[in-house]
C-alpha cells in the first residue's frame, strides 16, 4: 500500500509510564495532532491498543520491561503508521518478515546516536522532540573516532558517526520478536485481535543466526582489574568526593552487583539497613533484583574496610544500624540516592583514567579492554575470579541471583566447552 508519510520523522508516542497512565492529549498536544491526523481511524485505535498494554506491562514488570516493551511496541506503531499502513490486525507473517527487514537496515533520518528526551517541556505542555528518533546507535567505546565517515570540512580533525553502520545484535532482534509478539498476544487474550504472526515470522526471519559458538565472558583480567581498583584508590586518596567511587567500583566487582541494584528506583532505593550482620557476625547485603526478587548476598570481610571508609567519607558512623534510611550511594548535591545512569559515568571515569594508566605503563595492547568496559563486566570479573578462586558453583549463583547453577555454569564455567577443549588439544597433525 502506498504511503505518502514515508518521509516524515517519526515522533514519540509514549511517555514514561507514570506520565502514560494519566495521559491528557491536551498535556502532549503534537501527539494528539499526529494521531488524529490521519483519515485512517485505525492509527489512534492502535495507541489506545498500546497504552493498555503498556500500563500492563508498567504496572507489572520492571520498569526496566516496561522501557524496553515501549521502545519495540512504538517503533512497530510508527513502522505501521509511515512505511505500512495497514492496521496491525490485518497483519501477515510476511508483513513481520517485513519489519524485520526494516529493523535491521533502518533509514538514516530514524536512528540517532545520542540520548535525547522524546518529550520537551514547552509553554506548560510536552511537546515531540524533534531531535528523538526510533533507533539508537551505540558507538563502541574503543572505536567511537574510527567508525566514521571522512572529517568534516568544517572541522578536518573531527569525524562524524556513519549512521549506514547501524546494525542490530542477535539480542536485539530477538528483544523485538519478544516485545511484538508479546503485544499480540495480550490483544489476543483481550479479544482484540485474533491471530499472532510473531509466532510463525520468527522461525523464518533471515536475520537471525543459530550461534553454536564458545562464548568468551566479558570481563577484566587480573591485570586490569588491578589498575581499575589502583585508580580509583588513588582518586580517593586524593580527593575525598571520589569515595563515592571507589566505593561503588568494588562494589560491584566483590558483590557481583548489577548496576541498577545499587540504583534509585521508583520501587526500591537500596538504603544502609539493607547491609546487615547475623547471629555468627556474617554480613550480608539485601538487593532488590532482577523479576522484582528479593535476595540475600554474602558481604566479604575484605569489602567492610570500604564500606567503612565510604561512610565516614560522609560523616556516618563506620557501620550502619539497623533502621538506617541513608541511601547506600548518595548524591553529592541534592538528597536521595543515584540513578543507574549517574552511576554509570562514575565508573566510566575510572576505566578512562586506568586505561590511560595501563596503556602508558604497558602499552595499547594490553590495556584496550578498558575501553571496550561497562559497568556488567566488574560484576563478571568478581564471578569469574571467585570461581577460578575454587568457591563453589551453587555459593556463587546465589550471590548472582541466578535461578539456577546452570545459567551460572554456561556464562562463567562452561563445563562442557571446557571438557571438549580439553580433550581435543592433543590430537596429532601426523602419526
Amino acid at each position: 500500500m502506498k504511503n505518502n508519510n514515508k518521509s516524515a520523522l517519526p515522533m514519540p508516542l509514549f511517555p514514561p509510564y507514570e506520565a502514560l497512565v494519566e495521559l491528557d492529549f491536551n498535556d502532549y498536544p503534537t501527539l494528539g495532532a499526529f494521531l488524529q491526523s490521519s483519515d485512517q481511524p485505525w492509527r489512534i485505535q492502535h495507541w489506545q491498543w498500546a497504552k493498555q498494554f503498556l500500563v500492563y506491562i508498567g504496572r507489572n514488570k520492571s520498569s526496566h520491561t516496561y522501557v524496553r516493551f515501549r521502545n519495540e511496541v512504538e517503533r512497530f506503531l510508527l513502522w505501521l503508521f509511515h512505511e505500512r499502513d495497514i492496521p496491525m490486525d490485518t497483519c501477515r507473517k510476511t508483513d513481520i518478515l517485513l519489519y524485520a527487514d526494516f529493523c535491521w537496515l533502518p533509514p538514516e533520518h530514524w536512528i540517532n546516536t545520542v540520548n535525547v528526551d522524546k518529550f520537551i517541556l514547552s509553554n506548560g505542555c510536552y511537546i515531540a522532540n524533534d531531535a528523538w528518533s526510533p533507533f539508537k546507535y551505540t558507538v563502541p567505546k574503543n572505536i567511537q573516532l574510527l567508525s566514521v565517515k571522512q572529517p568534516s570540512a568544517a572541522d578536518p580533525g573531527k569525524h562524524t558517526i556513519d549512521k549506514r553502520q547501524y546494525q542490530p545484535s542477535q539480542q536485539t532482534l530477538s528483544a523485538m520478536f519478544t516485545a511484538v509478539g508479546s503485544f499480540y498476544a495480550y490483544l489476543m487474550a483481550e479479544e482484540m485481535c485474533y491471530a499472532n504472526p510473531v509466532q510463525v515470522a520468527k522461525k523464518d526471519c533471515r536475520h537471525f543466526i543459530y550461534d553454536a559458538q564458545v562464548k568468551d565472558v566479558k570481563r577484566l583480567t587480573a591485570s586490569q582489574w588491578d589498575y581499575v581498583f589502583n585508580t580509583a584508590l588513588d582518586m580517593a586518596n586524593k580527593n575525598i568526593k571520589y569515595e563515592r567511587s571507589l566505593f561503588v567500583v568494588c562494589a560491584l566487582k566483590t558483590l557481583f552487583l548489577r548496576i541498577s541494584e545499587l540504583a534509585d528506583r521508583p520501587n526500591w532505593t537500596p538504603v544502609m539497613s539493607h547491609f546487615w550482620e547475623d547471629s555468627q557476625e556474617n554480613f550480608w547485603l539485601k538487593i532488590y533484583g532482577k523479576g522484582r526478587k528479593i535476595r540475600d548476598i554474602t558481604v566479604p570481610n575484605s569489602f567492610i574496610i570500604y564500606l567503612k571508609r565510604y561512610r565516614q567519607s560522609r560523616g556516618l558512623p563506620p557501620l550502619p544500624h539497623s533502621s538506617e534510611q541513608s541511601p547506600i550511594v548518595e548524591k553529592i548535591r541534592g538528597k536521595g540516592g543515584m540513578t543507574a545512569r549517574h552511576l554509570r559515568r562514575l565508573v566510566q571515569e575510572v576505566f578512562d583514567l586506568a586505561y590511560i594508566s595501563m596503556r602508558d605503563q604497558e602499552g595499547e595492547d594490553r590495556a584496550r579492554k578498558l575501553q571496550e568496559a561497562s559497568t556488567h563486566w566488574l560484576r563478571h570479573t568478581g564471578a569469574s575470579m571467585e570461581i577460578e578462586r575454587g568457591r563453589t558453583l551453587k555459593d556463587v549463583s546465589e550471590d548472582l541471583g541466578h535461578a539456577s547453577m546452570a545459567t551460572t555454569d554456561t556464562i562463567y564455567v562452561q563445563t562442557e566447552n571446557a571438557n571438549r577443549a580439553k580433550s581435543g588439544k592433543n590430537r596429532k597433525v601426523s602419526d
